[in-house]
């Protein structure tokens, strides 16, 4: 059975709407996400290192358009695990957890692998919005289009805009 990993941020949560929500919230400053193709997030949302450290951040993520009944399906299909980084955000790991227990409750605990590099990481497919974490990897890549990626072209990925085509796909 194929071996499919899944990372959580900005796949399967939408992490640039929070930054959004966060970013106005604390400034004021309404952000179109549409014009931010090309930019790294931290440029995009000056104040986003902050608002990732902050408690409730990963906890109140909104689920990515899709991603829910699309995660159902490759549960049903395909050994599936959730490989999410993170060691860098402290807090993220508990809020990770309990916010894929209550939106993805078929995932179980055995499923989730949070770690610090991807590096270590092997299996058949993999799903991510970071070349950095694809680069290393030997199966077939795909790229899950997010603004900081979206200018990037590298015949080694396979681009997929949604959920849809992950599932048309795979």
């Amino acid at each position: 059975m194929k071996k499919v990993i899944v990372d959580m941020d900005g796949v399967m949560a939408d992490v640039y709407h929070q930054l959004a929500q966060f970013e106005k919230r604390d400034t004021g400053k309404e952000i179109e996400i549409s014009e931010t193709a090309g930019k790294p997030e931290l440029e995009v949302f000056p104040n986003g290192k902050k608002h990732v450290n902050e408690i409730g951040f990963f906890r109140t993520l909104p689920v990515m358009e899709g991603s829910r009944e699309a995660m159902e399906y490759l549960n049903n299909k395909y050994e599936l695990y959730i490989v999410s980084a993170g060691m860098e955000f402290p807090n993220s790991l508990r809020e990770k957890y309990d916010w894929l227990a209550e939106h993805f409750p078929f995932i179980t605990w055995e499923q989730i692998v949070l770690c610090g590099s991807k590096k270590v990481v092997s299996g058949d497919v993999m799903i991510d919005d970071y070349p950095k974490n694809l680069d290393h990897f030997s199966g077939q890549r795909l790229i899950f289009t997010q603004p900081h990626n979206e200018l990037i072209e590298n015949e080694t990925y396979e681009r997929v805009n949604s959920w849809e085509e992950i599932m048309n796909i795979l």
